[in-house]
């Protein structure tokens, strides 16, 4: 199956998808919780993903929903709630520049049907009996909950509208556009790099001289974004609107990152000295090579 095939069947089921969290919206029991009720659609609509994912034997199907789905969610909640004001336009703002430049990428760069994210067979692999419930809850609704986590803030900006904007909002729109900026440019140099490489070349040039995982930092900068957006709204929300940013950070730092760490040691013996040099995530000046 061609790329151009394989992009068309992973864009049908979206399509279904949508349809169905928008049917569930339109005609199904309501809640009288608008962030609730967005909740089951999101879900009903990972459902969809996933059941294509199983027809495909491939959890890939899964990867763009992170980035489209917040989008349609925002957009939803703003036309619900009729909210207004400036902040609005600047979230939107935010979150189609991010969800465009990361669906572009993982677009441009998925070979096709015939290619899965290694890290899918590892876990279904290691599951045993369990393979199809680690499927369900580890690749799909874990990132569906953790993302709507993460997207709360965006919320609070619709439902909070007393507040003009401010400063703080300046900070977040910067915050967030140069988080897109970040991993824009640590990505397109990935992407040199790996056209380019020799046989068992490590990365550690450009922003990867900075940081072993600088596309990571720049994620989690786009949803630190949308918290500070929500702690503008609603600076009495500050106790709970980076809970969703911390989740992220959590994530990378503790599952994400120490799993592509040693994958990279096993493949690649000559990272030992990258991870001597180079800031695990944080960015920070490199050290001198031995």
């Amino acid at each position: 199956m061609s790329k151009t095939q394989s992009l068309v069947r992973v864009a049908l089921a979206y399509v279904i998808a949508f349809a169905v969290a928008a049917a569930w919206l339109g005609w199904g029991p309501s809640t009288d919780r608008l962030w609730l009720d967005t909740l089951v659609a999101d879900l009903l609509a990972t459902l969809v993903i996933f059941g294509a994912s199983r027809i495909y034997q491939n959890s890939s199907f899964y990867d763009a929903y992170w980035s489209v789905i917040p989008p349609a969610i925002f957009i939803y909640w703003w036309a619900e709630t009729g909210a207004e004001g400036a902040r609005m336009w600047l979230v939107l703002l935010v979150i189609s520049v991010w969800a465009i430049r990361l669906t572009a990428n993982w677009a441009y760069g998925w070979p096709g049907m015939h290619h899965e994210d290694w890290r899918y067979p590892m876990l279904k692999e290691g599951a045993g009996r369990l393979e199809a419930s680690t499927d369900l809850m580890a690749i799909h609704v874990f990132p569906t909950l953790q993302v709507f986590l993460a997207l709360t803030p965006a919320y609070v900006v619709v439902t909070h509208t007393d507040r003009g904007v401010g400063w703080l909002d300046v900070v977040a729109c910067g915050v967030g556009l140069g988080a897109v900026a970040l991993e824009l440019g640590a990505d397109q140099q990935m992407h040199r790099f790996v056209r380019d490489r020799q046989p068992g070349q490590v990365m550690d040039r450009g922003l990867w001289s900075w940081s072993r995982h600088p596309n990571y930092v720049g994620e989690v900068g786009f949803w630190l974004s949308l918290a500070l957006f929500g702690l503008a709204a609603s600076p009495d929300d500050w106790w709970w609107v980076f809970a969703g940013t911390l989740a992220m950070l959590m994530m990378f730092v503790f599952a994400s990152i120490p799993m592509m760490e040693k994958r990279s040691l096993e493949r690649r013996p000559d990272y030992q000295d990258v991870i001597e040099r180079v800031s695990v995530f944080w960015p920070r000046p490199p050290k001198a090579k031995r």
